[in-house]
């Protein structure tokens, strides 16, 4: 069973999702993603070197560009959720969403040196990814039945980490073939991520939930505002916002590796691989651990792998080992908190709410991550590279002792075996 009111309700197997496997619509959005992060993560595996080396921004103003990067989605991802919800046209939410980041990679040409055009370029980017990301994983939560959220959000991460992990390659090979070719990078990451609007469109298939369908309540921002009403739902959104103004951003991960090592520039690109191939290994088996052994669990100990990385940043000498060591802490972090947490929040949602839930909680997420980001970079400006990273090694291990006694562990219900659900031929074209 699972919670999708103040009631417990009974669950309804979604079409396509079969006993063991996950449905069509969660592969086709799964490579839809994949090629979309192939193209972002060009973008991110660089923008630290381009802002900070070659436009030479300070530690702080990277911080707040990073911070904007993470955290403007908080602007538009509840009303991208509720705007998919009332209209129940997700696809079409996150399609838009999908085009507009595509298009501001070619606004990274256009924004030059100008910090405040970047900074909007990089807002709007942001802007599209708020807007899709609720929408795709409502898609996902709701093509799924409740025993295999975990995994459904497993395989999705792991064919989107795939993307991730290609990504920065892309951006080294193009880099080693014309180096100094920023504009190479940008120009082809709108490329690939045109082709991934085009996929979107051709592949993913919408279908309301039967649950869904059945339920004609209303879906408008006070209903989605009243989730928090329900304690489980709040005691989760508290713990994911107190933990994520802890957590230290990707971009300062791999600097702060650079320069304990001294990577060259043209290496920089690679050091995301370590994340994302430990992500893309991991997603899959933790997320059906997370089924099997309860998500909140998955999710704090996620944050217990992150701690252990940050702990070894403080060591006095990296060396190459300890900085594979690093890496491969921070994909398991991601492998055990991205998917794992919506799988949690998924069952606490109505379907008729499910994007803007699901939204809610990332909206949550990202503002606190903006907050992160900042302070970061501000400590490391006024006090220094190891103050600062002291700093947040602390708060990380009293927000992570703070979210293990909010997290409603009671209220986690394990989920059942699945459902079987009758074969749906018209689905199966669906990827």
């Amino acid at each position: 069973m699972y919670i999708s009111s103040s009631r417990a309700a009974t669950p309804v197997s979604p079409p396509g999702a079969g006993k063991r496997g996950v449905a069509p619509t969660v592969l086709a959005l799964g490579s839809v993603s994949l090629v979309t992060d192939i193209s972002s993560e060009m973008v991110t595996a660089v923008l630290p070197m381009y802002v900070m080396f070659t436009l030479g921004l300070s530690p702080l103003q990277f911080g707040a560009l990073n911070g904007m990067y993470v955290g403007v989605t908080a602007l538009v991802r509840v009303a991208g959720g509720q705007l998919a919800d009332r209209t129940r046209r997700r696809k079409l939410v996150a399609g838009g969403g999908y085009a507009l980041s595509a298009v501001c990679k070619l606004g990274l040409l256009a924004a030059g040196s100008s910090v405040p055009v970047l900074g909007a370029v990089i807002a709007a980017d942001r802007t599209g990814k708020g807007l899709r990301t609720g929408p795709r994983d409502a898609l996902i939560s709701l093509s799924s039945t409740p025993a295999t959220l975990g995994r459904s959000f497993g395989v999705h991460r792991a064919m989107d980490t795939t993307g991730a992990f290609l990504g920065p390659l892309v951006a080294f090979g193009l880099l080693l073939l014309t180096p100094g070719r920023y504009d190479a990078v940008f120009v082809t990451s709108f490329l690939v991520a045109a082709v991934g609007v085009v996929m979107l469109g051709l592949l993913v298939r919408e279908r309301p939930a039967e649950e869904e369908r059945r339920d004609p309540g209303s879906a408008g921002l006070r209903d989605v505002l009243g989730l928090l009403r329900r304690p489980a739902y709040l005691r989760v959104g508290l713990a994911a916002v107190v933990l994520g103004a802890v957590v230290l951003g990707d971009s300062f991960v791999y600097l702060l590796l650079q320069q304990r090592l001294g990577v060259p520039e043209e290496l920089f690109p690679l050091l995301p691989l370590g994340t994302a191939g430990a992500y893309l290994l991991l997603a899959v088996p933790l997320g059906r651990i997370a089924d099997r052994f309860g998500r909140l669990r998955v999710y704090a100990a996620g944050h217990l792998a992150l701690l252990a990385a940050c702990l070894l940043l403080l060591a006095p000498a990296a060396r190459l080992p300890l900085v594979a060591v690093v890496l491969a802490l921070h994909g398991v972090f991601y492998a055990a908190t991205d998917g794992v947490l919506m799988a949690a929040v998924g069952p606490l949602v109505p379907p008729r709410l499910r994007a803007g839930g699901l939204s809610l909680i990332q909206t949550a997420q990202s503002a606190s991550a903006l907050a992160s980001s900042v302070l970061f970079g501000a400590c490391w400006t006024l006090w220094g590279l190891t103050t600062a990273l002291a700093l947040a090694v602390t708060a990380l291990a009293a927000a992570l002792a703070l979210a293990v006694w909010i997290l409603p562990w009671k209220q986690e219900l394990a989920p059942g075996p699945p459902t079987p659900v009758p074969h749906r031929s018209d689905e199966e074209h669906a990827v």
